[in-house]
């Protein structure tokens, strides 16, 4: 947008702040849920190594057994969970109740013998399972799952299954990485979406900021010459009292063209902005022109109007303002100076021209005269033709301004027939 004020300034320091704060809010969001993930998956990663060497250990122990007193490891040899990852010890005691090891696979992985058997201890006390974290021979924490072997009514031994978390660790770090990395992903994304997106919400403030300031500058810029103008006349009729009644009359002109001009640019402002919807209906564009040549002040000028019966659907309202500004801009330049001027009005087949007999206009400066902010010559209100442009768009039409034969020039409005015009 053009506009660069310090109220724009502040919807632009608006919209970065609220892309930090959707940034913020997404890696909040993002990092809560990474540690819940982390957590979960932790915690997940731990019970499957517990429960599976809580099977393991409870199957070996049912696997071995006492005969007469004597435990018969042979079935550990052969039995396939032996053979697994996990490392396998069996811890006896004997009448005594002095712990020895009988059996012991993976040696590396097993804690030493007081470890293996203050498990073991845990088991017969509690006759059941008991799965326990521990240290191994070499140092590295593990876990433990010892279960219990009966002899008659007493637990002799107990078999104890170890095994290494740090491949589950490894994997878990894995993820991790992954989750840190895509979270640092979608926080620059969110970043570039929240800042896209804030300033999509942000255009429809900047661009009625654009339009406050059009209208202003607008305002301000053709409101400018009939005040001064307004205040000579009035100077002029306090120095001549016998002139006061001409410069009364030069005044409710002035003030009247002001406030049309007002009119215009209220009504094109509260349709840009919304708050003014353009209501078509079926109207009769030639009783439009005979109307406002009605109303036009008395002001010395000759306005002839040849109008054919013609059907538009437009805005009565705004299609009121547009013939009066192309009839005021004749008006002001209809005749050389010292001269009275003569506008002529031809409406036929949704179409209004408007004729003066001035100077005409250059060609390079026919398109220019209905620009937005152009002027026109002789401190005329080119805003007004402005409004007369905007209109016609509205409406689906074209204005244009051409040579007049013999002199002078033409400003046509063409509305279409069915004009369907754009949304407003």
């Amino acid at each position: 947008m053009s506009v660069d004020s310090p109220a724009a300034s502040r919807l632009r320091r608006l919209r970065w702040a609220l892309t930090g704060l959707f940034t913020l809010t997404t890696t909040v969001c993002l990092v809560a849920l990474a540690a819940v993930a982390a957590a979960i998956d932790a915690r997940s990663r731990a019970d499957a190594l517990d429960g599976d060497l809580n099977r393991r250990a409870t199957a070996l122990a049912r696997a071995v057994y006492y005969d007469q007193g004597v435990l018969h490891l042979g079935p550990l040899r052969e039995d396939d969970l032996v053979q697994g990852p996990a490392a396998v010890a069996v811890v006896e005691w004997d009448a005594a109740d002095h712990a020895r090891q009988r059996f012991a696979r993976r040696a590396a992985l097993l804690p030493r013998l007081a470890g293996l058997s203050e498990t073991g201890e845990r088991a017969r006390h509690d006759q059941e399972t008991v799965v326990e974290r521990g240290t191994a021979s070499d140092g590295r924490t593990v876990r433990l799952a010892a279960a219990p072997v009966w002899d008659d009514d007493r637990i002799g031994a107990v078999v104890v299954a170890v095994g290494d978390p740090a491949a589950g660790r490894r994997d878990h770090d894995r993820l991790v990485r992954w989750l840190v990395l895509g979270g640092l992903g979608l926080v620059a994304a969110a970043a570039g979406a929240g800042h896209l997106l804030s300033g999509r919400s942000m255009r429809p403030a900047l661009r009625a900021l654009d339009q406050q300031e059009q209208f202003l500058s607008e305002a301000a810029h053709e409101l400018r010459t009939p005040l001064a103008t307004l205040r000579l006349v009035t100077e002029a009729g306090a120095r001549s009292p016998g002139d006061s009644a001409k410069a009364l009359g030069d005044a409710t002109r002035l003030v009247d063209q002001m406030g049309r001009l007002v009119a215009g640019l209220l009504a094109r402002a509260r349709v840009q902005v919304g708050t003014q919807r353009v209501e078509r209906t079926a109207l009769r564009l030639d009783q439009v022109v005979e109307q406002v040549v009605d109303e036009l002040p008395a002001s010395g000028a000759e306005v002839t109007v040849r109008a054919e019966p013609t059907v538009v659907h437009g805005d009565p309202e705004l299609l009121a303002q547009a013939v009066r500004n192309l009839i005021d801009n004749a008006l002001r330049h209809g005749a050389a100076p010292g001269e009275r001027a003569r506008v002529d009005v031809v409406v036929a087949e949704g179409r209004v021209a408007v004729r003066d007999h001035g100077p005409g206009v250059a060609p390079s400066s026919r398109e220019r005269v209905f620009g937005r902010r152009a002027a026109g010559p002789g401190g005329g209100t080119g805003i007004g033709l402005a409004i007369v442009r905007w209109v016609a768009d509205l409406h689906s039409g074209t204005a244009r301004i051409s040579d007049a034969p013999g002199g002078g020039a033409v400003a046509e409005l063409v509305i279409p027939r069915k004009s369907s015009g754009p949304p407003v």
